[in-house]
């Protein structure tokens, strides 16, 4: 049962038992409700609005907007007369025009479903763009009785009930973890010798989507952070295909084995970059996770095989970690958000904040925030284990980093980063989501990157002007929260570890001197 909006326990009208289908209605499709799969039949009437308030209440990232923008012009382009399109300044001016009924699929934050639950004349039908769907996913909980929810409990029952790389009752391989295996160091050279990804070309919309963003900007409408394109991501179906055919031919065998690498030179390694496509709703999950799954067996009939860990590793991500992601954010309530159990209220500085990596010495942080700057993206290694590491070790308070990578990423959602980045990023939850803080020190970014080797801070080193800013933090770090991670189990030795430290002092001090000014 889900809190209530006041705080007490009670059923919650965002949560409701919504219908399937409302045949005849006109579909209005938010921004990430682009793909055929949101309407009932092929010539439903679309509505489509274009809200340039969205922009002005949050500093995003240039990219982010320019993709949003330009996928939703794409699609009333694509639809033509079959989309009414209301470019106005917020939501209610262009609803306050439509006189017909209207139908939306629930919308993907609590915010938006609170909006068109409260306005006439829509009907609110099941949320679609995952592979479980609301009702099915609480069936699986209340059937967890009080035991922890798990996401690794939650993909298999999906992979069951989908019957996704299964042999009968087993897994395909006879093992379900095949992810441990995609954790190899990178390669020495530094390429893991795959093709670059399939790239979209610019149109006359996205040169539209400019001239409009550069005038809001002038205008003082809206401000933004990070690089002005070129657009990298998706914004049409056709292009979303496009982008996993070639993931599927020519990535996904190397994706496996170095899924957690962080490489300088080569900031794709082989990951997808489907995220933002499926985030708009270009692209429905299952369909992907089909179209995986039949392609490794294609090629394996015609005597390929693709690593299993390759396969599955990124089955997981579509149809475990995505879809867990998604449901974990309406069970954990509204006020998810807000938890913050190991007391961090430090800012966001200016300089994360900005996406400043000139002001950075630590070649790790620079460069995944150079990376962030220019392309509004990077895997979810250097996001949880550079980025979101720096932001538990410095105490920086979790509500404000959801809000940093919401708006900062252009896969970024309300959903996708509030349990993302409260329970595994920053562990505010006391351990709901994931069982320990994901807190390292330099040693490990130094064994699955190459960014140590030219930095002038030593990972191996915590005291000293050249002690490095993830080894030196992560000491602070369980100094000041020993005593609300004292009852965590997974963090006993590490704890333990502080009383062997006979410097524990001076290192807490040094890093309290650091703060969060750029290291």
């Amino acid at each position: 049962m889900a809190a209530s909006a006041d705080g007490g326990a009670g059923p919650d009208p965002a949560l409701g038992d919504f219908p399937d289908r409302a045949p005849g209605t006109r579909r209005w499709c938010f921004a990430d409700q682009l793909g055929p799969h949101f309407l009932d039949e092929p010539g439903q009437p679309v509505l489509l609005i274009e809200s340039r308030a969205v922009f002005a209440r949050r500093r995003f990232h240039r990219q982010k907007a320019h993709l949003v923008l330009s996928a939703l012009r794409h699609r009333a382009a694509e639809l033509g007369d079959q989309a009414e399109f209301h470019q106005v300044g917020t939501y209610g001016e262009a609803l306050d025009r439509v006189r017909e009924p209207l139908s939306v699929c629930a919308p993907t934050s609590w915010g938006s479903r609170d909006m068109v639950l409260h306005r006439p004349g829509v009907e609110v039908l099941a949320a679609r763009g995952f592979v479980t769907t609301q009702p099915e996913f609480a069936a699986w909980a209340e059937g967890r009785g009080r035991r922890r929810l798990l996401m690794e409990d939650f993909y298999r029952d999906s992979r069951r009930r989908h019957d996704v790389l299964m042999n009968g009752a087993e897994p395909v391989g006879g093992r379900w973890n095949l992810d441990t295996d995609n954790r190899e160091p990178p390669p020495a050279d530094g390429r893991i010798g795959v093709p670059e990804p399939w790239w979209p070309a610019e149109d006359e919309i996205d040169e539209e989507v400019r001239a409009d963003l550069d005038r809001w900007e002038a205008a003082g409408d809206v401000t933004f952070v990070g690089d002005d394109g070129p657009r990298l991501f998706p914004v049409t179906r056709a292009e979303a295909v496009l982008r996993l055919e070639d993931f599927l031919q020519h990535r996904l065998g190397a994706f496996g084995p170095h899924e957690d690498a962080m490489l300088a030179g080569d900031r794709w390694l082989a990951h997808s970059l489907l995220s933002p496509a499926l985030n708009l709703g270009l692209l429905d999950p299952l369909e992907v996770v089909v179209a995986t799954e039949g392609s490794a067996r294609d090629r394996a009939a015609a005597g390929e095989l693709l690593p299993l860990n390759s396969v599955e590793g990124f089955v997981r991500q579509v149809m475990g970690w995505r879809d867990y992601i998604w449901h974990m954010y309406w069970h954990l309530g509204r006020d998810y958000r807000r938890r913050n159990l190991l007391a961090a209220r430090e800012e966001v500085p200016d300089w994360l904040a900005g996406l400043d990596d000139g002001a950075v010495d630590a070649a790790c942080l620079s460069d995944v925030l150079g990376d962030l700057r220019r392309d509004g993206w990077v895997h979810h290694i250097p996001r949880l284990m550079v980025l979101g590491n720096y932001a538990l070790q410095r105490g920086i308070d979790p509500s404000a980093m959801t809000d940093w990578f919401h708006e900062s990423f252009v896969d970024g959602y309300e959903w996708v980063m509030v349990a993302n980045v409260v329970g595994m990023s920053q562990h505010a939850d006391g351990g709901l989501l994931a069982t320990k803080p994901y807190a390292s020190g330099g040693a490990y970014i130094d064994r699955m990157s190459d960014y140590c080797g030219g930095c002038r801070y030593d990972p191996r080193k915590r005291l000293g002007d050249d002690a490095c800013p993830f080894t030196a933090g992560y000491w602070a770090f369980l100094d000041r929260t020993r005593d609300r991670l004292a009852g965590n189990h997974r963090m006993r030795r590490p704890l333990q570890g502080l009383d062997r430290l006979a410097d524990l002092e001076a290192v807490v001090a040094q890093e309290q001197d650091r703060g969060t000014t750029p290291p």
